[in-house]
Parts: structure tokens; C-alpha cells; sequence
């Protein structure tokens, strides 16, 4: 039986909006700023907002918010489309703001012609100024009062790019002495002679996000127009436009952001991250973005479960981190095949193994019943992990220890005869005998051992480079810390192990496979690697060995 999830709080609301017959049908929208990738935030605003649709049977709009034309590429709006492909989902209509700017310049000359928009000459400084603080209240300036007449014209000739950058710029008429400081004649369009990367140099005046935002909303008959609390001030100001407008009145709901432990989720900070080489790209595997989690294993199905996991609230909380990787784990334990890579290689020689070797079978999934065996090739010659050895072992060690036998993965049993070393007394080889009897499905032997190692055959195994990502932080919450947030960075957050051996298996791995080294965690091909050089992507581990280190 499945388990019967309560509804949200913007469930509750659309079902009441559905059976009071205020909508037929609903219809949502995912507007992001094409000025960096997708980050997890966004992740549980689209499994939201698509997530509504689907359940409700309406649909969900994407809508790039591109009215800043100084900061966004091409690049990101491509990116942003397959990220929320790769998540699942599907839009009905991929919209742009700048499709409407000629609509929403209409919409300015409206408020000017209702005597509700001013052109005013201040400075950014001396609006800032004039807005008044909390407990004080704006002041009037001579701007304000200049005849419809006069703003028309000198917005028109904004538009014609009359004027440069910031000497003037378009406000609504509203209250300065509201107690909602966006409320204060909040500026409506800016001077930007930028180039857009839709619309070219046709226009050098630009929406602000309040009043593209809502407009926007009204024009594509957006139903249920869901963002975070941070918009909870702004909703009067959408309220009030469309009111005045008399359009189609959208409305907006906000719900709790929900931030990843370990990690921050600012754009801003992000774009340092990039451009400050403290990470290799958007897509770096240490990243929050979505791509960074794909590039480094994670999957669609995990991130959706996660999110759902999380659910949506009015209050913004901090996510364990712990809880994502706990989702990953869960799926790729299902998905993932199994191979033997040995990270720190350890020569192991069968002495009593003759002849060119053989092949033995192993499970590429235990956990899947159609997932079919694999032919691994075994020879007298073999590397294991060093760490699986220990020539002086303690009571209870159970791994290979001279005169102690241990069991090879789907092969067979051996134990260790003789240890060879260099002068400076390292361990060099090991030299074993194998039980020829007790090969894996077909044991006689009668040998009781109390471990299982892996390994790979020398003549066969395949260099590899293995990157072991770990948090990208060193302090839980980023944002609660003193001083420069990059100075928290984990020093440690990737490792590179340079050359291990995998079984032959792995030469055929894609980008699209996800494998379980045995022992090791979970890993995935990154997309540098060639067929000169395989390099693997350390997912997660197959424990939460950081929550273990953070215990001690």
C-alpha cells in the first residue's frame, strides 16, 4: 500500500478553488532568471509547480524572467530547459518576458494616463532618501507632481534613448507613507542601453521584476502564481497593479524555502564560486546546481523524491544535506550495477593457480532479478586493497592476514602463505593459494570464512582516475558565519584518486550508467573522460560516513 500523503497548504487551496468553481482548471508557471544555472531551490519550485498541474490536471507555463539584459546568456536558458526536462517535466508554453514588452509598455502608459506613473530625475541615492525608513515616512519631490502630459512625452523619449543610464527613471504613483516600504512609489522601468540577448537593441528601458512579474502572470491567465516568502511584501504591489490595470487578476502565494545544509544557494555566491575558480564551472559535482548533481550521479528520480520528502511550508527551515543523499542511495541501490574497482593496489600471487585464468560470473544487481550476471575475468595474478590486508591483525579481523583465508568475490577462496617486501620493509606482494574446490556456486571445500573481498585481475583490469567529492563546506549553515563566506570552504571537498583498477566491465560505461563499486559507494562516468582515460564520479558513499566523522 502506498503511503497517503496530507495535503499542502497550496493543495488546500486549489481543491477549495475547484469546488467553489472560481477555476475550472489551473494553470502555473515557472519563471527563472536566465542569469545562472538551477540550483536545488529551484528543483522543489518545479516539482511544485509542474507537480500541481499533473496532480490537477492544468498546466504549467516556463517563463524566462529576462528583463535584465546586463546578466543573462543564451547559455543559461538552454541550460535551464534541460535541467527541468532531465528533472520530468514538460512545459505547455515556453514564454519570455521580453515577449510581452511592448504589452507592458502599454500597460506603463496606462497607469501614466490614470495619473498612477510619474517620470522621475532623482538619483537611485536620492529615491533611496526620499523613501523615508519604517518609522518614517517618504517625502513628496517636484517630479511627482509633473502633468500627465509631460510624462508621457518624457517617457516616450526614454524609450527612444533620449537619455542615459539612470538619469531617469519611471515610478508608480502610490503612498509614501505606506508602512509596506515597496509601496513607496516603487520604480517601475529603469534606462539600461544593453544589449538583450531576444530582443537585440530594440529597447533600452526595462521592466522591473514587480511589474513584469505580475503583469506577465495576468496576461498568460496564471491561476496560482507560487513563490517564496521573500515576495510576501511584494504581493501588495502585484495586487495593486493588477487592480489598477484591470486585467486578469493572477494571485500570488508564497511558501518557505527550503536550504541545503553544507552548501549555500545564492546565485550570487554561486556566480563567485565560478568565476573565483574555486569550483570547475556551473556543472562542478560539488555544486547545488542540478546539473552539478547529474554530472556527478545523482538522479532525477532521487531529487523528485527528496523534494517531495520535504514537502512545502510557511516557515523556511535548513535540510540535512544528509536526507538528499539518503534519497540518492534509496534509488541507485535499485538501479546501480555493481562492479570491482581496487582504489590502493595490492599485488596478490596464486601460487598453486595454473594455466591462462577462466571466468567467473557475479550478479550485476542483486537487488534487480532481471539484472543478469556479468563474466569476470579471474588469473594467478590479481590486485586487492591494501587495506584489506593486514600482516599483524587484531583479534576479530576477519579480512587476509597470513595463514588466514578469506573469500574473493564470485570467485574463489584463498589464503595467504608468504608476505614480500622491500629493504625498507613495505609490503610489496602477497603470495596465497587458492582452494581450487570453492569457487563461488559450486563450493566443496567446506572452508568457513568470515569475509568477502574484491579485486581485479591484473592482465585484465583497467586504469582509472576516481574523483571523491565530499561537502563543500566545512560549517552546517554558510549564512549564520562571520566574514567572507568562501572562507568556509572545504579544502578537502575533492580528492582524485589517480590511477585505480577496474574490471574490465567498466570500459563500456556511459554517461548515463550508475554503478556501485563494490565496498567503495556509488559512482557515475564524468563527462571529461575518454577512451584513453576513464574517470569516475564519486555519487555518495554507500554510508553517511560524514555524519560518522561529525559524531567523533
Amino acid at each position: 500500500m502506498s503511503e497517503v500523503r496530507s495535503l499542502n497548504f497550496i493543495e488546500e487551496i486549489i481543491e477549495n478553488d475547484l469546488a467553489s468553481g472560481k477555476y475550472n482548471s489551473i494553470v502555473t508557471r515557472f519563471p527563472p532568471e536566465p542569469n545562472g544555472y538551477l540550483h536545488m531551490g529551484h528543483a522543489s519550485s518545479i516539482c511544485l509547480n509542474f507537480g500541481l498541474t499533473k496532480k490537477y490536471q492544468g498546466y504549467t507555463n516556463l517563463r524566462f524572467d529576462d528583463t535584465n539584459p546586463t546578466t543573462e546568456e543564451t547559455e543559461y536558458v538552454d541550460n535551464i530547459k534541460a535541467d527541468i526536462k532531465w528533472l520530468g517535466f514538460d512545459w505547455k508554453n515556453e514564454y519570455y518576458a521580453s515577449d510581452y514588452f511592448e504589452q507592458l509598455y502599454q500597460f506603463a502608459v496606462t497607469l501614466i494616463n490614470k495619473g498612477l506613473a510619474y517620470v522621475d530625475d532623482s538619483s537611485a541615492e536620492q529615491i533611496a532618501i526620499e523613501k523615508g525608513t519604517p518609522t518614517q515616512p517618504g517625502v513628496t519631490n517636484q517630479f511627482r507632481e509633473r502633468s500627465i502630459d509631460e510624462n508621457l512625452t518624457l517617457f516616450t523619449e526614454m524609450r527612444a534613448g533620449k537619455f542615459a543610464d539612470g538619469e531617469k527613471v519611471l515610478r508608480a504613483k502610490i503612498d509614501l507613507a505606506s508602512t509596506n516600504m515597496l509601496m513607496r512609489d516603487p520604480i517601475l522601468y529603469r534606462i539600461k542601453h544593453a544589449h538583450h540577448h531576444r530582443t537585440g537593441d530594440a529597447w533600452c528601458i526595462y521592466p522591473m521584476y514587480d511589474f513584469a512579474h505580475g503583469q506577465s502572470d495576468s496576461i498568460e491567465n496564471i491561476t496560482h502564481s507560487i513563490c517564496t516568502l521573500e515576495f510576501v511584501p511584494h504581493r501588495e504591489l502585484y495586487d495593486w497593479l493588477i487592480e489598477k490595470l484591470e486585467i486578469y487578476p493572477s494571485h500570488q502565494y508564497e511558501f518557505a524555502r527550503r536550504n541545503l545544509n553544507y552548501t549555500v544557494m545564492s546565485k550570487r555566491k554561486l556566480l563567485q564560486l565560478v568565476n573565483d575558480k574555486f569550483v570547475d564551472g556551473w556543472d562542478d559535482p560539488r555544486m547545488p546546481t542540478i546539473s552539478g548533481m547529474r554530472r556527478r550521479g545523482y538522479t532525477a528520480d532521487a531529487i523528485r523524491d527528496f523534494c517531495g520528502r520535504i514537502g512545502i511550508a510557511k516557515r523556511e527551515n535548513l535540510v540535512d544535506i544528509g536526507l538528499l543523499e539518503f534519497c540518492v542511495r534509496e534509488h541507485l541501490n535499485k538501479i546501480a550495477q555493481r562492479r570491482m574497482v581496487v582504489f590502493d593496489p595490492l599485488k596478490v600471487t596464486i601460487t598453486n593457480y595454473s594455466g591462462d585464468g577462466e571466468t567467473v560470473q557475479s550478479e550485476n544487481n542483486p537487488e534487480d532479478e532481471n539484472g543478469g550476471n556479468r563474466d569476470i575475468p579471474f588469473t594467478n595474478e590479481i590486485y586487492i586493497e591494501r587495506e584489506d590486508f593486514m600482516e599483524i591483525p587484531p583479534k576479530k579481523y576477519f579480512r587476509l592476514a597470513p595463514g588466514q583465508m578469506v573469500r574473493l568475490k564470485s570467485a574463489f577462496i584463498i589464503q595467504c602463505d608468504e608476505v614480500v617486501k622491500d629493504n625498507d620493509g613495505n609490503i610489496l606482494e602477497l603470495k596465497c593459494t587458492y582452494l581450487p574446490n570453492s569457487k563461488s556456486g559450486s563450493d566443496t571445500s567446506g572452508a568457513q570464512v568470515k569475509s568477502t573481498i574484491h579485486w581485479v585481475s591484473i592482465k585484465d583490469a583497467v586504469p582509472v582516475e576516481i574523483n571523491l567529492y565530499d561537502r563543500l563546506f566545512k560549517v552546517e549553515n554558510v549564512s549564520e558565519e562571520d566574514g567572507d563566506f568562501k572562507d568556509y570552504i572545504n579544502e578537502n571537498s575533492l580528492q582524485i584518486q589517480a590511477t585505480a583498477y577496474a574490471e574490465k566491465a567498466l570500459t563500456s560505461a556511459t554517461l548515463a550508467d550508475r554503478y556501485q563499486f563494490l565496498r567503495k559507494g556509488y559512482f557515475c562516468l564524468d563527462k571529461d573522460s575518454s577512451t584513453d582515460k576513464l574517470i569516475f564520479n564519486r555519487t555518495v558513499t554507500l554510508k553517511d560516513s560524514w555524519a560518522k566523522e561529525r559524531a567523533k
